[in-house]
């Protein structure tokens, strides 16, 4: 099954719900990056929020980041996402090993640490939306949450999960966001809070094959769930040799000089794909001459 994200309502539009099976995209991360098992399940974690996030976004152009800083041994991971359910990401330390935690899980939040998460919401304007909150767990699903509550003023429930095979390969990965209208009544978000205490996780539900749709029917059980939208979701990088070629151009004349002197060619990593371009002295020359491609 491909991933993809579904979008619902539930209790006549008191409640907005996505939930999404994300197992590709996240190994596709893995693959890429050569991430360690916590830090898969770390990034994945984000990239699944992230892609979840990004469907809220209006414009074709619109972007979300969302950026975790922390003092865990994985320092920091960013992730962005579009609006068409695209995401990409990374984490600075990929290789990070931390022994199980105390429920004999990975210890993503040892992994992380305590720090910050700030969400960037470009949106074309002027300047970009940024909230920024203190780190609750660095479990990323709870402090997602947070972010919620406190820079939105929705009181949301994440639930996120990664579940590894023994090869370190990704078994299971996926989500889901609750969000509560305004006019919710209480006996829907006592309803819900019942719901939620009974569910059992993200990971186990998918693991039993159960679908996006079938886990916010677990989640919104009693409360006419309706899906209003289904589209895929992929880690999807756009980068290419032209753009790196910009940002080469953008870094100033002097600084490809420097490269040219040294008459070997040069390796470009883009951070969020782990791509590499190669640039010939040649190419470099052409850069400097305003006469690339």
């Amino acid at each position: 099954m491909s991933d993809y994200i579904v979008r619902a309502t539930a209790a006549n539009a008191q409640i907005r719900a996505f939930a999404a099976t994300t197992k590709e995209l996240v190994e596709r991360a893995r693959k890429a990056h050569n991430t360690s098992p916590v830090v898969t399940a770390a990034l994945g974690r984000l990239l699944t929020g992230g892609v979840m996030m990004g469907t809220t976004l209006k414009g074709e152009k619109d972007l979300l980041t969302l950026q975790v800083s922390g003092d865990g041994p994985i320092k920091g991971m960013t992730v962005t996402a579009d609006s068409q359910g695209n995401v990409k990401g990374y984490a600075i330390n990929k290789h990070v090993m931390l022994p199980p935690s105390a429920l004999g899980k990975l210890d993503v939040g040892g992994a992380v640490g305590k720090g910050m998460l700030r969400v960037i919401k470009d949106m074309g304007l002027k300047e970009p939306y940024v909230g920024q909150t203190t780190l609750q767990t660095g479990e990323i699903a709870e402090d997602l949450t947070y972010y919620f509550a406190t820079s939105e003023q929705v009181p949301s429930s994440v639930g996120l999960g990664v579940l590894m095979e023994k090869d370190n390969t990704v078994k299971q990965a996926g989500g889901f966001i609750v969000q509560l209208m305004p006019f919710t009544e209480e006996a829907v978000i006592s309803k819900l809070e019942q719901n939620l205490a009974e569910f059992s996780s993200v990971t186990a539900v998918l693991d039993e094959g159960k679908t996006p749709e079938e886990m916010l029917g677990l989640v919104l059980k009693g409360m006419d769930v309706e899906i209003t939208d289904t589209l895929p979701a992929k880690f999807y990088c756009n980068c290419d040799k032209k753009r790196v070629e910009k940002a080469l151009i953008s870094i100033g004349k002097k600084e490809i000089r420097e490269m040219i002197s040294e008459n070997k060619p040069i390796e470009v990593n883009c951070h969020f794909c782990n791509t590499s371009y190669s640039f010939s002295v040649e190419e470099l020359k052409e850069l400097l001459t305003g006469k690339a491609r």
